[in-house]
């Protein structure tokens, strides 16, 4: 049984000390950039900046986009004159703060034995830094960014470790795999919580031994202990549960940003490669979601707001690709129409109260029902789509 591995980055797998760090980097920016910016100004924006990525809740735009628009207005220079700059930053002085952190003995031997147990991972670090600024880090922690399956940045990344849907994307962006999943870090409010509300297993790692972990935390422990908790656990009692309102809203507020990251600078033949005959192109899948979406889908919240006890009709959906030749539309165009759908449905579902969840319904292929299966169907949909669109790439 493969597991996949979700591990925080500072104070896990690296000792950061974040409290000291981010001040001493936030300086050292400021500094450099004193000839274009005055720095009393700079840290206003760097912080406004940070604090608008972590309050993004919008699919359709990465949180590098989300800064550079709270950012570059407040320094009030364009990110064309201040780039050169922030780059030879990044090249130059950022990698002078390693010496601020030092490597956890733990972390590599154990690194190590998970790919050993053919265990996916990726780096589950707050996409709130750009990519250089997180290869570093990763480097002082005595690993090479392209050992992992993924690495989550601000320049490809849509919401911060705050959201739920965060832990979506990732899951997302390596194709929704199939089995127990784990989260591992050492922060409570962004590493544990959220991962827990998606419905993820999570490991605390708080520097103690395992038998003193705080309780909400679930399992917990030091880094060390991580290795023979693992060995001793049934990795079946990992595989998560995406059943709760909470994870079907991160599920589908991260699947757009999944497919925009996934789909991200695809040429147009790549759009109508078919995988093999009789498969989907990416365009055919996208616009097939986009139309299930606008008339399934909003039809079905539809009748929940219009009926006591609705009839939940199911067309079948699967020759409209044909029927409406998809192959001959534009992808990208398709995803955007489809951004804007899911949209739609996430402002119809943030409405519904709380006990309305809850109301019955008799789906015309599951039978008996509630509201909540109802749309946990559509999250089931999009993790269904969003492997196939994986699987489709990678075999390209």
């Amino acid at each position: 049984m493969t597991l996949t591995l979700l591990l925080d980055l500072d104070d896990t797998l690296i000792n950061t000390n974040v409290n000291s760090f981010v001040p001493a980097y936030f300086q050292a920016l400021a500094r450099e950039l004193t000839p274009q910016v005055a720095p009393e100004k700079m840290l206003r924006a760097l912080v406004s900046g940070t604090h608008a990525m972590n309050e993004s809740e919008d699919f359709s735009h990465t949180l590098e986009e989300v800064f550079s628009a709270e950012f570059y207005p407040r320094v009030d220079v364009s990110r064309e004159a201040l780039e050169p700059s922030i780059e030879k930053f990044y090249d130059n002085i950022f990698p002078t703060l390693a010496g601020l952190t030092s490597q956890r003995a733990e972390a590599k031997p154990f690194i190590e034995w998970a790919f050993a147990q053919g265990y996916r991972i990726a780096i589950a670090t707050d996409p709130l830094l750009p990519r250089k600024a997180t290869h570093h880090r990763l480097r002082w922690a005595g690993f090479e960014p392209g050992q992992f399956e993924l690495v989550s940045t601000f320049d490809h990344f849509h919401f911060s470790k705050t959201h739920p849907a965060y832990y979506a994307e990732v899951l997302g962006r390596m194709g929704w795999p199939e089995g127990p999943v784990l989260m591992v870090g050492n922060d409570m409010e962004r590493d544990i919580l959220p991962a827990k509300m998606l419905g993820l297993a999570t490991y605390h790692v708080d520097g103690e031994p395992a038998s003193s972990s705080r309780p909400e935390a679930g399992a917990g422990g030091n880094l060390h202990d991580l290795r023979p908790w693992l060995e001793s656990t049934d990795l079946a009692s990992l595989t998560p549960s995406f059943k709760s309102t909470d994870s079907v809203l991160g599920i589908l507020s991260a699947t757009p940003a999944a497919l925009n990251g996934l789909f991200r600078g695809l040429d147009s033949c790549t759009w109508v490669r078919k995988p093999a005959p009789g498969d989907w192109s990416l365009t055919e899948l996208t616009c097939h979601m986009r139309d299930t979406e606008r008339e399934i889908h909003h039809m079905q919240i539809g009748l929940f707001r219009e009926q006591v006890e609705p009839f939940i009709p199911r067309p079948d959906t699967g020759v409209w690709a044909s029927q409406r030749d998809y192959q001959h539309e534009n992808g990208l165009s398709a995803l955007m129409e489809f951004n804007e759908a899911r949209r739609a449905t996430l402002a119809l579902l943030n409405k519904i109260e709380k006990p309305d969840w809850l109301r019955r319904a008799r789906h015309a292929i599951f039978g008996p029902t509630d509201f909540l299966e109802v749309v946990s169907f559509i999250a089931d949909h999009d993790r269904m789509h969003i492997h196939q669109a994986w699987s489709a790439l990678k075999n390209m």
